[in-house]
Formats: C-alpha cells, structure tokens, sequence
C-alpha cells in the first residue's frame, strides 16, 4: 500500500504545484507584457536505504516562459510603447542590476526619470532623465524627443534614447520580481545585453499579456478535479490499511 502512498502523495503535490503556476497567469490575464510561465513534470525516484525500484515521485518544474507575441492594443498615450518581434526594453532592477520586460505603460516621476513600474528605464549611458514640464514623443527606434514647456515646436530635441535588446528568449530568466534577466557572466551575475539598433518598438500602444483566460480557467478546473482524485486514492489507501489491520487483529 506503500506505493499507492507515495503514488498519490506526489501526484496531490504536483497538482498543488500546477495550480499555483496556473493561478499565478490567471491572475495576470491583464498585466501588459506579461508573459505565460509553463509548469511541467517529471519522474524522480525515491532515495532510501533499501532499493525500491518501483517507488517514483513526481516532481513539479517550471521550464520557462511562452514568449509568443500578447495583443496589442492602441492607446494614443505619448508615454505607452508596445515592443515589435522579439525586442525587449531594459530596466533598472530594484538590486541594481540591468534585466529586461515587455511592459511599455511608462511614467514620469517627479524628477522626470523615465520609469517603468517604478524602475528606471535605460538608456544608452544609463537612466533617461527628461525636462519637467516638457511635450514628450518617442520614435520608432526608442528616440526620446521633448518640447520644453513653453516652446514651440521647433525647440524639439532629443534627450536620450530607450535600450532596446533583441535576446535569445530562451536564455532569459524570469525573476521573482517578474522581470527577466540574461545568463549568468564568469563573475556569475547576472550579463548585459548589448543594445540593437535595428529593434522597434510602436508608440502609443501597450502589448497585452499572452495569457489565455478561458485556456487558464480550463486548466485550473483540470488540476482541481485531477488533486480531488489524488485524494481520493489516499483515502481509499487509508481504508484499506484499517480493514487489514482489523483482520490481523487477534480476536479474543
């Protein structure tokens, strides 16, 4: 019965596990640029003493992301970017170092940083700083233009430009902040990706996220029914321990 034991109990776990993952999606169904995490499993033999071959665990892991291309939607808000083929714009991560997002609803704080969720956006020689007050305008290579207040049109300039990287998606890593970083460098941080010139980016628009809500609603039902059933094995288990132990028992 041992096995139906450990059958069960890493089947429950596992389906605990896919439903945090698919909680986790649901719940950012309208978070813009956000990207779907992919939850898998796979089979892990139970370490012990004695050689049990045939007892095996599942274990949940989560493989990476699903970088297809989220709905993009027009907005005609100066400061909303939405990223074309597989650019990404890069943020300054609250420890400091550079990592990449999808998201474009941008904001200007009090200082007129260019921020994204309230992280610096970066720019060629790092954070971009824009004229309080001023008319901004971003182009189709990530050129930031302003008007100072006050000033006609002709006072146009550009003071700085968003970084813009074209990495390999695969390679990126989603950190618990929900941000991604670039593979780990000699001195294992995490690397900067050099910055592509040729990446594009649509202003005045946000891409919305790639997850599904009726595909996620679906899944959620799956793993609830497929954990009920992994109880339900558990409580057959223990059943049939107490009618064995009811026959073993000496009658007197």
């Amino acid at each position: 019965m041992d096995r139906m034991l450990y059958t069960a109990m890493s089947g429950a776990k596992n389906a605990m596990d896919q439903q945090s993952v698919v909680s986790n999606n649901l719940a950012n169904v309208t978070t813009t640029g956000f990207r779907a995490q992919l939850q898998a499993a796979r089979s892990v033999p139970v370490q012990g003493e004695a050689f049990l071959a045939t007892r095996t665990s599942v274990m949940t892991t989560t493989p990476g992301s699903d970088f297809s291309q989220g709905p993009v939607e027009f907005t005609g808000r100066a400061l909303d970017i939405a990223m074309q083929g597989d650019a990404w714009v890069a943020v300054l991560a609250d420890d400091g170092t550079e990592t990449y997002t999808r998201r474009g609803d941008l904001q200007l704080d009090s200082d007129g940083v260019l921020l994204n969720v309230g992280r610096p956006v970066m720019g060629d020689g790092g954070p971009i700083a824009v004229p309080q007050g001023a008319q901004v305008s971003i182009g189709a290579d990530g050129t930031i233009s302003a008007i100072p207040e006050g000033e006609g049109p002709e006072a146009l300039v550009d003071v700085g430009r968003i970084k813009l990287v074209t990495p390999n998606d695969q390679l990126l890593t989603r950190g618990d902040d929900g941000l991604f970083r670039a593979p780990l460098n000699d001195a294992g941080e995490p690397g900067i990706l050099p910055g592509n010139e040729d990446a594009r980016l649509v202003s005045g628009a946000l891409e919305g996220s790639n997850v599904s809500a009726v595909d996620a609603m679906v899944a959620m039902i799956d793993v609830a029914r497929r954990y009920d059933m992994q109880m339900k094995v558990l409580s057959t288990v223990d059943e049939n321990a107490q009618r064995a132990n009811s026959m073993l028992s000496i009658q007197g």
